[in-house]
C-alpha cells in the first residue's frame, strides 16, 4: 500500500530526528573525553604556575584523546582543521562556558587567593559565571613564557581560520584595556554545531531583525519575460560557478567576491517570489531584511544593526533579500544638517557592507530611479519585472488554478488576459477570491463571474474605474 504525502513527510521528519540525535549522543561522548583533558590541563597549569607538585612538567606531557574523526561531528573538525594544541584549547575555552562552566571556577577560587590579573576573565553579569579572556588562553597555554604568548595572538588575526571562517571572536577590549582582555566567543553556528549536530536557523528578532522566506511554488510555476529570465540564469551561473571563478580560475583578486544584483519594477511582479525561489532551486536560505527594524533615529544604530545580519550572513550561503529598500538605500542628500550627514554615513557603511559580502545580496525597489547611483554602479546586474504582457499573463492564470477546481467552460484565460492588464500578485488575490466565492455555494467549480468580480475588486483597490 502507498504511503500518502503526510506519511512520506513523517517519516521524514522522524528519520530528521533521529539523525540529529545521534549526532548530538556522538558530540557528547566525544566531548565528555576532551573536557576531562581540559580539566586536567587546567589543574595541571594552576600547579606549574604557583610551583606546586604537579605529575606533569609541561602540559605538553599531557595526551589528548584519541577522536575518531568519522564518529563525531567535533572529531570531524579537529581533524578538518588539523588543529593546534592551542587552537583546540582555544575552542574548548570558548564552548566550556556553554556546556560545562564549573570547569573554570578554579579560576573563581584560585583568584581570591591570588588575584584575577595573572589569567583574566571577568565575571558575568547576569550569570555570575567566569568568562574566559584572550589573557585566560595565554594563561593555560603560555604560562610564563613570553614568545609563547606573543605567539597565540595570531590565534585572532584576521587571517586566521577562526576569523576567516566565523568560529572564534575575540572581542574589541574597552578603551584603553589590554587588547587580549576581551571575551572570547565561540559563534552561535559552531555552538549548534559541537552540541545538537545540526545549525539552527536564527529567530527573527530586534538583534536579528531578518525572516527566512520560502516559496510553496516551483521554478517552473515562474511566468517572466525572456530578457528577466536571461538575466535570473545569470545569477543562477554566479551561484553555480562563482567559487570556481575566485578560487579554480585564481580570480579571486580581480573580481568581487559576491554578487549584488538590484530587482525593479512595479509591485505584484514577481521580484519576491523569484528571491524565494532562487533559494530554493539552489538549496539557500533566503532572508528578507525588514527595514522598519533595521533603520533607527539614534546615531550608530542604523550600522549596528546592519552589521547584526551580515556578521552572521558572512560565513553561510545565504541569499539577503531588501525589499522595499528605496527607505534606505535611496539617493544620499546634500549635508545640510548633522541628520543629513549621519544618514549619508548609513548609506556608505551599508555600500561597504555589500561590497566585502561574500554572498548574495538583492535589492527590490519599485523605481530604479529611487536607487542612490552609488549602489547601481557596483551592481553586476541591475534587472527589470516589467508588467506581465498579455501572453504572460494568460500562462499565469492557467498555472494559478489546481486542478482540484474544475471551470466554468466559459472562462477563457486568452481573452481574460487580454481584457486585463493586471499582475501576478493580482492574479493571485483573484484565485484566493473567487475559490472562495465557489466554497460559499458548496462547490469546487470557479465561474466566470467569479474570476471577473476577484478582477474588479483588485482593481477598485487600485483606484482603477470599471465596468
Amino acid at each position: 500500500m502507498a504511503l500518502s504525502y503526510s506519511e512520506i513527510a513523517m517519516d521524514a521528519k522522524t528519520n530528521m530526528r533521529r539523525m540529529v540525535t545521534e549526532k548530538a549522543k556522538h558530540n557528547a561522548s566525544h566531548l565528555e573525553l576532551e573536557l576531562a583533558w581540559f580539566e586536567e590541563l587546567l589543574t595541571s597549569r594552576m600547579d606549574l604556575f604557583y610551583g606546586r607538585d604537579s605529575k606533569y612538567k609541561s602540559l605538553h606531557d599531557i595526551p589528548a584523546p584519541a577522536l575518531d574523526a568519522k564518529k563525531s561531528l567535533y572529531a570531524s573538525f579537529v581533524d578538518h582543521y588539523q588543529l593546534s594544541f592551542a587552537e583546540q584549547i582555544a575552542i574548548l575555552l570558548s564552548l566550556v562556558p556553554h556546556i560545562r562552566p564549573q570547569l573554570l571556577d578554579i579560576f573563581l577560587e584560585e583568584g581570591r587567593n591570588m588575584g584575577f590579573s595573572e589569567f583574566g576573565g571577568v565575571i558575568g553579569q547576569r550569570s555570575g559565571l567566569f568568562l574566559p579572556t584572550g589573557e585566560t588562553l595565554i594563561f593555560i597555554v603560555a604560562g610564563k613564557n613570553l614568545d609563547a604568548r606573543f605567539q597565540l595572538m595570531d590565534l585572532f588575526d584576521p587571517d586566521h581560520f577562526f576569523a576567516k571562517h566565523g568560529i572564534i571572536q575575540l572581542e574589541p577590549s574597552p578603551d584603553g584595556e589590554p587588547a587580549m582582555s576581551g571575551t572570547i566567543n565561540l559563534s552561535d553556528e559552531y555552538l549548534d554545531y559541537f552540541t545538537s549536530g545540526y545549525i539552527r536557523k536564527p529567530d527573527f528578532n530586534m538583534n536579528f531583525p531578518a525572516k527566512l522566506i520560502t516559496s510553496p511554488l516551483e521554478w517552473d510555476d515562474l511566468v517572466l519575460n525572456q530578457r528577466t529570465w536571461d538575466q535570473i540564469d545569470e545569477i543562477r551561473n554566479w551561484i553555480k560557478y562563482g567559487h570556481v571563478l575566485l578560487h579554480e580560475w585564481e580570480l579571486g583578486d580581480k573580481l568581487h567576491r559576491g554578487y549584488r544584483t538590484l530587482f525593479h519594477g512595479p509591485s505584484g511582479t514577481g521580484k519576491t517570489a523569484t528571491a524565494a525561489l532562487l533559494g530554493k532551486v539552489t538549496d539557500r536560505d533566503v532572508y528578507r531584511v525588514d527595514l522598519s527594524m533595521v533603520i533607527s533615529k539614534y546615531i550608530g544604530e542604523t550600522e549596528k544593526n546592519l552589521s547584526n545580519i551580515f556578521d552572521r550572513a558572512e560565513h553561510r550561503r545565504w541569499i539577503l533579500f531588501f525589499d522595499e529598500s528605496d527607505a534606505l538605500f535611496g539617493r544620499r542628500t546634500e549635508i545640510n544638517s548633522a541628520h543629513d550627514r549621519f544618514a549619508n554615513q548609513e548609506v556608505s557603511y551599508l555600500l561597504q557592507r555589500i561590497e566585502n559580502f561574500n554572498g548574495l545580496v538583492i535589492l527590490a525597489s519599485n523605481m530604479k530611479g529611487n536607487i542612490d547611483d552609488a549602489f547601481t554602479r557596483r551592481f553586476e546586474s541591475i534587472i527589470h519585472f516589467p508588467l506581465p504582457k498579455a501572453a504572460e499573463r494568460q500562462k499565469i492564470w492557467e498555472k494559478a488554478f489546481t486542478k482540484a477546481k474544475s471551470l466554468d467552460e466559459k472562462i477563457d484565460f486568452e481573452s481574460i488576459a487580454e481584457k486585463y492588464e493586471v499582475t501576478g500578485a493580482i492574479i493571485k488575490n483573484v484565485v484566493h477570491y473567487s475559490s472562495l466565492k465557489a466554497l460559499s455555494r458548496n462547490s469546487d467549480q470557479i465561474m466566470l463571474a467569479d474570476i471577473e468580480g476577484g478582477i474588479r475588486k483588485e482593481l477598485r483597490k487600485e483606484g482603477k474605474m470599471v465596468a
